[in-house]
This record gives structure tokens, C-alpha cells and sequence, in this order.
């Protein structure tokens, strides 16, 4: 009987231990989201091919989880990156820095820690990566991840160059952090009618000005002839331009090349000629 009894028991543990963990699902099946393209062969992500720009870590795959433990560390990870993207798109590191602290919860929020989406950034239409859903305006919004955060941090930056609704803020000095954080508002980019004053604040705070002041915007610009017709200053749209690295590249802003060329917004079409203005 004993023997019975110590066999059950065994058998009961066995079972127990092999049970599988259940998949958390961060969907609401009851409400219908957005309609979201995933295709892993094409994935937005690996941005460390040469682009002219400086090299992305090399995208493993996996998702990279990262641990900040204080606002200190947070600047020292990310202001480099942030220098860099000025250099490149002409951001203002500190615009960049701050919104990343803001709506990454500075480094330790729910949606950065699941998704290492720094600057709450939602799938939209067209999106390709990977996502996860959280709680934000509405129950169960999409969101954009990534599996390191500094590709969190070229989206961004390519966020904010490709959409018209932007536009007017690369007609502003790289170097006006305030005037930024007013234009981000007036585009629309957080509903809190505070936010302005909120990335002022984070950028006075702590000095996030100072690595504005360390990149030089005009001498970063590239002035090419590639795909321009000199006769006549005209630019044909390749493969990976937008609007704004064809303004760079002409060391013009991207209000004048809209104004040259008539435009209402900033979409492109391969082959599309434009009127440009060579320095």
C-alpha cells in the first residue's frame, strides 16, 4: 500500500513539471487594431550597411534587453547616438535625448523595456518590423519593437524626416532646442499639452543643450553632383532618397526645395526631377 501511495506521488510530480508555460499575448481580442504587415526577410531594423551614415550594431536577431539604473546613465548610453543623428538628419541631440528620457520612462518604462521603443513610436500603416501592444491612449495599441535600442533611434529620426507634418521643423536652426519643442507639439507628436515643456525642462535640467553645441551641422553637409544635371540644377530622385537628404545634400533646406519645386508634401517617386539649388 505504501509502495501504491509513494508511486502516485511520483507520478503526480512528474506531470506537474512538465507542464508548458502558457505564451503571454499582449493582443485584446475583443478590439480591432491596425492592420500590421510583419515580413522578417524584410525588416527595417539592420540599418548597419553603408549608408553614409555611422554603422548600426549588427542585428543579431535577438532581442537585446537593457537595464539603466539611473537618468546619468541613460544620457551617457544614448548621447552619442544622439550626436550622430544630428550630424546626420539634424535633430538636435538634446530634442532627441529628451523625448527619448520622456517617453521611455527615462530607460525603465513598461513599452521600452518590452520593446526598446525609446520614443513611443506606434506601428502605422506601412510598418514592417517586429511589434507589441500596450496600453497608451487607447487599450491595446501597436507598437513598434526593436531588438536593439538604437535602432529605436535611427527610426526615430527617420520618423521625423519622412513625414510632410514635419517638415516646417528642418526650416529651423538645429541649435533652438525650445523653438523644437514647441514645433513637435504644433505637429502633433504627444497630446499632453505640457510637452514642450517637459523636453525644455529635461534639456535645461541637465544640460542636454551641451551636445547640440559639440555638432557641427553645416560642416557635416555633403555637397554632390550625383544625379544632378548641372545645366539646368536639376536632381533625380533615386532609390533611398528623401526630400530631406536631397536638401542636405544641396546644402539647402528642405522649405526651399518644397517652394522650388511647388510641393505639398514630402513624398517622392524614383525618377521624379527636382529643382535644386547647388552651394
Amino acid at each position: 500500500m505504501i509502495k501504491k501511495l509513494m508511486l502516485l506521488c511520483i507520478l503526480t510530480m512528474a506531470v506537474s513539471s512538465c507542464k508548458v508555460k502558457q505564451r503571454v499575448t499582449y493582443a485584446d481580442p475583443s478590439k480591432k487594431g491596425p492592420k500590421v504587415v510583419v515580413d522578417k526577410k524584410k525588416t527595417t531594423q539592420n540599418n548597419s550597411k553603408d549608408d553614409g551614415l555611422y554603422p548600426l550594431p549588427e542585428d543579431s536577431g535577438k532581442f537585446q534587453k537593457f537595464e539603466i539604473g539611473s537618468i546619468t546613465e541613460y544620457i551617457d548610453e544614448f548621447a552619442e547616438i544622439a550626436q550622430f543623428e544630428m550630424k546626420a538628419f539634424g535633430i538636435p541631440a538634446s530634442i532627441t535625448l529628451a523625448q527619448g528620457l520622456l517617453e521611455s520612462g527615462f530607460g525603465k518604462g513598461e513599452l521600452a523595456s518590452k520593446t526598446n521603443n525609446h520614443f513611443g513610436i506606434k506601428c502605422h500603416t506601412g510598418w514592417q518590423g517586429d511589434y507589441d501592444f500596450h496600453d497608451d491612449d487607447e487599450k491595446g495599441e501597436c507598437f513598434r519593437k526593436y531588438n536593439h535600442p538604437m535602432y529605436s533611434y535611427r527610426d526615430h529620426s527617420h520618423f521625423l524626416t519622412s513625414r510632410s507634418r514635419y517638415a516646417f521643423l528642418f526650416d529651423l536652426t538645429p541649435y533652438d532646442y525650445k523653438k523644437w519643442a514647441k514645433g513637435l507639439s504644433k505637429a502633433g507628436y504627444a497630446t499632453d499639452k505640457k510637452y514642450p515643456q517637459k523636453l525644455i525642462s529635461l534639456i535645461e535640467k541637465f544640460q542636454l543643450y551641451k551636445y547640440d553645441n559639440r555638432v557641427d551641422v553645416r560642416n557635416d553637409v555633403v555637397v554632390t553632383t550625383s544625379g544632378l544635371n548641372s545645366a539646368d540644377n536639376i536632381h533625380t530622385v533615386q532609390q533611398g532618397d528623401t526630400l530631406y537628404s536631397i536638401a542636405r545634400r544641396y546644402a539647402i533646406s528642405v522649405g526651399d526645395l518644397k517652394r522650388l519645386n511647388k510641393m505639398n508634401d514630402t513624398n517622392l517617386a524614383i525618377g521624379q526631377r527636382l529643382v535644386v539649388e547647388s552651394k
